[in-house]
C-alpha cells in the first residue's frame, strides 16, 4: 500500500465524519451563499479544527468564491481543500539532520505513542543508511525502557539505558558519548511525559536540553512533539505546554486511524506555526510516513 492508500484507510473515520456533514450542507442548499458558508464554518468548528482557524478558512473561501465565481459543489470542495493545504504547508516539513552526529529529542505526554514513534523513525533512518543510537531517558517507568528496547532491536538501533530512577540527563550524557564513539549518524532521545507533575517534568526536560546543547553544540537538532490524534482539542493545550519549555521544530501525529478528530491537525499548525513532520497511519514498523499536506487534505475531504 502506498502512503495515500494508508492515509485514506487511517483517516477513514475523519473522512466519513467530514464528508457526511459537508454532503448534508450541499444537499440543504441550492446555491453557495452566506447561509451556506455559515453552515460550512460550523462544520469545521465541530470537526475540531478550532474556531479561529475555521473562521480564517471560511473567510479565505468566501473571497475566492466571489473572485473566481465558484458555484459547483466540486469546485467549492477543491477550494476548501486548497485553503486547508495552505495552512499545513506554512513551514518547512523536512527533517534537518545534516551534521554527524545529529540529535532528535522526542517529547510528549505519556500514552501518545512516543516510544512507538521513536522505533518507527529509527527504522526510517536505518533504511536511509543511517546508524542510530536511542537514549532511554524516560527512567521513571521501567516499562518505557523495555518497550523502547524492543523497538530499538526491531529498527536495528543501539540503545543506551540505565536502571530505573536514574537521572535522565545522565543517561543522555552517556548516550552522547556512545554516539560519538560509535560514529553514529543520529541520536534519538526518549523523554518522560507526566504532565500532571509539570514543574518537575519540565525541569528534567531543561536539564536534558542543556546537556545536549553543551555536548553537541554544533549538531543539528530536531525537537519533535508527539501528539495523539484521538485527543482532539486537548492536543492544542499539550502543544502550548511543551512550547513553553522547548523549541519544538515539528509534530508527529499518531493514532489518527482511531479517531474522527483528524481535523485538529489543521488548527494546531495554524495556531502554533509548527509543521507536521511525521504521521503514523498504522501499527506496523513501516507505518510512519513523512507528512504530505496535499494528500492529507485529499484523504479527509
Amino acid at each position: 500500500m502506498g502512503f495515500f492508500d494508508k492515509l485514506k484507510n487511517g483517516l477513514n473515520k475523519t473522512k466519513k465524519s467530514f464528508d457526511e456533514k459537508i454532503s448534508n450542507v450541499f444537499s440543504s442548499f441550492r446555491k453557495v451563499d452566506e447561509d451556506f458558508l455559515e453552515e460550512l464554518e460550523e462544520i469545521l468548528i465541530m470537526s475540531d479544527i478550532g474556531m479561529d482557524t475555521s473562521i480564517k478558512i471560511i473567510n479565505n473561501l468566501r473571497e475566492r468564491i466571489k473572485k473566481e465565481k465558484i458555484e459547483e459543489e466540486e469546485d467549492v470542495k477543491k477550494a476548501l481543500r486548497e485553503e486547508m493545504q495552505k495552512i499545513l504547508e506554512i513551514t518547512d516539513i523536512n527533517l534537518h539532520l545534516n551534521t554527524k552526529p545529529s540529535v532528535i529529542l522526542v517529547v510528549g505526554v505519556n500514552g501518545v505513542g512516543k516510544t512507538t514513534s521513536i522505533g518507527k523513525i529509527a527504522n526510517r533512518l536505518a533504511k536511509d543508511g543511517k546508524k542510530v543510537v536511542v537514549a532511554a531517558a524516560d527512567t521513571f517507568r521501567a516499562a518505557a525502557v523495555e518497550q523502547l528496547e524492543i523497538w530499538a532491536k526491531r529498527s536495528r538501533a543501539d540503545i543506551v539505558k540505565r536502571e530505573e530512577g536514574v537521572d535522565p540527563a545522565s543517561v543522555v550524557y552517556d548516550a552522547i558519548k556512545i554516539t560519538k564513539e560509535k560514529n553514529a549518524d543520529v541520536l534519538i532521545v526518549d523523554t518522560a511525559g507526566r504532565l500532571h507533575n509539570k514543574k518537575y517534568l519540565m525541569d528534567e526536560l531543561n536539564k536534558i536540553q542543556k546537556v545536549i546543547n553543551k555536548e553537541m553544540s554544533e549538531a543539528d537538532k530536531e525537537v519533535l512533539l508527539v501528539i495523539d490524534g484521538t485527543t482532539g482539542q486537548n492536543a492544542i493545550s499539550q502543544v502550548k505546554a511543551f512550547k513553553e519549555e522547548a523549541d519544538i521544530t515539528g509534530l508527529v501525529l499518531t493514532k489518527l486511524d482511531g479517531t474522527a478528530k483528524g481535523g485538529v491537525v489543521i488548527g494546531i499548525v495554524e495556531e502554533n506555526k509548527i509543521p507536521v513532520k511525521f504521521i503514523g497511519v498504522g501499527e506496523q514498523i513501516d507505518d510512519m510516513e513523512i507528512f504530505n499536506a496535499e494528500e492529507f487534505v485529499k484523504a479527509i475531504i
